[in-house]
């Protein structure tokens, strides 16, 4: 997600759109003539209901426009250009808009060049502003060092030395390169790649770390965007030119450089992840009370007379943005130790009797409804992976795609494991289809399709499943 730095920067979005929401209704106010046909002593009433229903529509329809467009969308790498292109969409839009007032609603009689006259002076008002404000941040970044953000850099390429030339040069961007990472020897870098992950281990006031992203290792990408979530800082990649775009990056550009960063999906909405871990909550309590409180002492007798160990095992799992947390489960292996490459094979002779049965209806699953209150996964989401194996699927699969599938919790089923990739990996095809289904499912995201996927798991688990062992 994009994490909000600065300490009153925040503000200035929610001020600029209530100053446009008051020069639109007083201009409003001043030069469209309402009504002002002979309505006797109904007239002052009249004109005042019309007015007020314009209000309330030019803020609703201004709004919802604005949110479409992205009017107030404006960064501190933004150029000119792109600040006049939104200006005229807007004002366009917003000129459509007023005019189907006019025509929706039939008594309100204002003839069209009044209407052209008030967009011209509502374009000429909100221009100014939205122009003033864009050249004041950047003079008070400029000359007096304010409202500036500490960066790092890691990689290395054309590209970068592109980026670092534009933080250096213009400094009314209003970025200070706190440190440049980089295994090539760079006489301005600070250090190599390693000692840059140690940085941020240290230094948590890195507002923004811009990585390329084909010039370092998985492993390597995988801990900074886990860091970069640590530290509540933003991560960007540098692509090079060659690279396609992602549906699910953004692009912004710095000149005509082109830096991706992760897209906002709809679990970013604050509503929709409140109402998905409320879900979460909810439905892992009714499990663990109402099954898994009875079914974990029936299974411990069972599993102690069928061989040796404990009840539960854990190991450690990928978790969002690469956090790793133990992950729990009835044990169903004659050992509970790691081995790294080796998934769980049909007729595996590690697994135990009681083993099979647990896998083949997913009862050995149970105890991670423990790891949803505990907030680590959530019940719908990707699988999480061990972490070797994390390694090696991610050097088989588009970065890109690779980290967008880490972007939420991991969950106990997923969109992928109902839809027939679970279980082992015999192909390079299982992961890219496994990360597809998982991609989608965050992009598409909503409780319906949770409840949905709960269902054909529970459905899966009755018909009995291929790769279930």
């Amino acid at each position: 997600m994009e994490y909000k730095r600065g300490r009153f920067s925040w503000l200035l979005r929610p001020i600029l759109i209530i100053c446009d929401l008051l020069i639109i209704n007083i201009l409003a106010h001043y030069i469209l003539q309402f009504n002002e046909q002979d309505l006797y002593f109904y007239k002052v009433d009249r004109i005042n209901n019309q007015q007020l229903l314009f209000a309330i529509y030019s803020l609703l329809f201004w709004l919802f426009s604005a949110s479409l467009i992205k009017f107030y969308e404006v960064y501190r790498y933004s150029s000119f250009l792109k600040i006049t292109s939104l200006l005229f969409k807007q004002l366009v839009v917003f000129l459509i808009g007023v005019y189907a007032f006019i025509g929706f609603f039939r008594s309100v009689d204002i003839h069209a060049l009044v209407v052209l006259k008030y967009i011209s002076f509502v374009f000429l008002a909100v221009g100014v502003l939205k122009i003033l404000t864009y050249l004041f941040l950047k003079a008070f970044r400029a000359y007096f060092q304010g409202n500036i953000r500490n960066i790092v850099v890691f990689g290395e390429g054309k590209n970068i030395d592109e980026l670092i030339s534009i933080f250096t040069n213009q400094k009314e961007l209003g970025y200070n390169l706190n440190a440049f990472f980089s295994d090539r020897n760079y006489l301005n870098r600070t250090g190599t790649v390693k000692d840059g992950l140690k940085y941020l281990i240290n230094n948590t006031v890195v507002d923004e770390i811009f990585c390329a992203i084909d010039e370092l290792t998985e492993k390597d990408v995988n801990e900074l965007v886990k860091l970069a979530d640590i530290n509540k800082s933003n991560i960007k990649f540098i692509p090079k030119t060659s690279k396609l775009f992602k549906k699910r990056l953004r692009a912004d550009y710095y000149a005509f450089l082109p830096v991706f960063s992760i897209q906002e999906g709809p679990l970013n909405n604050v509503l929709n992840k409140m109402l998905k871990r409320v879900f979460d909550v909810v439905f892992s309590l009714f499990v663990l009370i109402f099954l898994f409180s009875w079914v974990s002492i029936i299974l411990f007798v069972i599993i102690k007379l069928d061989s040796k160990g404990p009840l539960f095992y854990r190991h450690k799992r990928n978790g969002i943005n690469y956090k790793e947390f133990y992950c729990y489960k009835f044990r169903s292996l004659k050992t509970t130790k790691e081995v790294k490459g080796t998934y769980v094979k049909q007729n595996d002779d590690r697994l135990t009797k009681v083993g099979r049965f647990l896998r083949r209806t997913n009862l050995d699953e149970l105890p991670q409804f423990i790891n949803v209150l505990l907030g680590d996964m959530s019940v719908v989401g990707p699988r999480p992976h061990m972490l070797s194996y994390t390694d090696v699927y991610s050097k088989k699969v588009d970065k890109y795609n690779f980290i967008y599938r880490h972007h939420i919790r991991p969950g106990i089923t997923g969109l992928a494991q109902v839809s027939g990739y679970r279980g082992e990996i015999e192909l390079d095809s299982d992961i890219i289809n496994r990360i597809k289904y998982d991609n989608f499912y965050i992009e598409n995201w909503s409780l319906v399709l949770d409840i949905n996927i709960i269902f054909q798991t529970l459905f899966n688990i009755i018909k009995g499943e291929e790769k279930a062992y």
